[in-house]
């Protein structure tokens, strides 16, 4: 019997964040991002799930292969490109559209031609400062894509460092300024693709022909001052486990290693079948919140490999063998994440192999 752990995948969450982010677009093309194992979900599985979008967005060729071997029928793009010459006819043969960043892919380009049909998007940066092209090179750079024989160029990709409504208008990269720096590219060239999650969800004055749609697809708000349940999406992950065994444990007694738990009363601690080997954060802080039996039970003490410890005290309901929800409908990996310094990004990316993966509709 496996070990009572699972990471279950939610497909119907996925199909309504997909419609959801649909009616945010506006009519603009919807790309559905799937990179990084489509943000730990399964990129198959996401594939399915996502069958509504317009394209899937990734950022490995491999994983463009995969998809269209299992059927995948509409547009893929690769949003970091290609990363060596030998990609590029796999480009022409799985009809993969590519962002190009830099001169270098220009001139492997070039060395290559002439081709059928090979499709690419001109990457600029607007104030991300990491990928693409400055928006006043966006001319030149079109025209010397253009002079490839076979090669077609679909659009013009930038992305937002700051889309989420917190981030302060004083601050040195807004969506303001980004786009003050896109109004650089005269005329406005069409198929323009700048939007991200965030953007599209709350940015009304960031148009264009297409969208990313990324974190939201999974449940996961883009920022953590917004839930799930204030954007009408929903959480397509659960990661839960079972409890293995309960202690009773008397007051002033330590839990775990490096004792930073000591209890301050006697005490039900119940020993749960997860560990940052799992992919939950060793650094977790005693408080976080995870869901037993209708009710919230704290982290109590230092994640250890394989199992976790729990403050079940307040609730008798829990027994051996009863289910803790780690993230999911009831408890968001936003505030997980939040806790642990990090982004609900991270921890969904960071579910481990070992962990089975599980499916339902609901």
């Amino acid at each position: 019997m496996p070990r009572p752990i699972a990471a279950t995948i939610h497909m119907g969450a996925l199909r309504h964040n997909l419609q959801r982010m649909r009616e945010a677009a506006n009519g603009r093309t919807l790309w559905a991002v799937v990179k990084a194992n489509a943000y730990g979900h399964g990129l198959l599985r996401a594939a399915r799930a996502f069958e509504a979008a317009d394209g899937l967005a990734m950022i490995d060729l491999c994983d463009a292969q995969k998809v269209r071997e299992q059927g995948w029928k509409k547009r893929i793009l690769l949003l970091e490109g290609f990363f060596d010459a030998t990609d590029i006819p796999l480009l022409e043969k799985y009809d993969i559209e590519t962002i190009v960043h830099n001169r270098l892919m220009i001139e492997l380009l070039k060395a290559q031609a002439p081709y059928a049909s090979l499709k690419v998007h001109i990457k600029i940066n607007s104030g991300m400062n990491r990928l693409g092209f400055l928006p006043q090179e966006e001319e030149e750079i079109r025209a010397q894509l253009q002079t490839i024989e076979g090669v077609q160029v679909m659009g013009v990709v930038t992305h937002f460092a700051n889309a989420e409504p917190t981030y302060g208008h004083e601050r040195p990269a807004t969506v303001s300024i980004q786009l003050n720096r896109m109004d650089k590219i005269q005329p406005m060239p069409k198929n323009l693709c700048m939007a991200n999650s965030a953007a599209t969800l709350w940015q009304s004055d960031v148009k264009g022909d297409a969208v990313r749609a990324g974190v939201a697809l999974y449940g996961v708000s883009p920022d953590s001052h917004y839930s799930s349940a204030d954007l009408n999406i929903r959480p397509a992950m659960t990661l839960s486990a079972k409890i293995l065994a309960i202690q009773n444990v008397p007051a002033g007694e330590a839990i775990g290693y490096g004792s930073r738990f000591v209890t301050h009363r006697d005490s039900r601690i119940a020993v749960v079948a997860c560990g940052y080997a799992d992919g939950y954060p060793r650094s977790t802080p005693d408080g976080t919140p995870t869901f037993v039996e209708g009710k919230i039970a704290p982290i109590a003490g230092a994640i250890s490999m394989d199992m976790l410890t729990i403050d079940v005290t307040d609730i008798p309901e829990a027994q051996l063998g009863s289910e803790v929800e780690l993230w999911g409908a009831n408890i968001s990996v936003n505030d997980v994440a939040k806790r642990c310094g990090t982004i609900g990004y991270e921890l969904m990316c960071a579910i481990a192999l070992r962990v089975p993966m599980l499916e339902d509709e609901n």
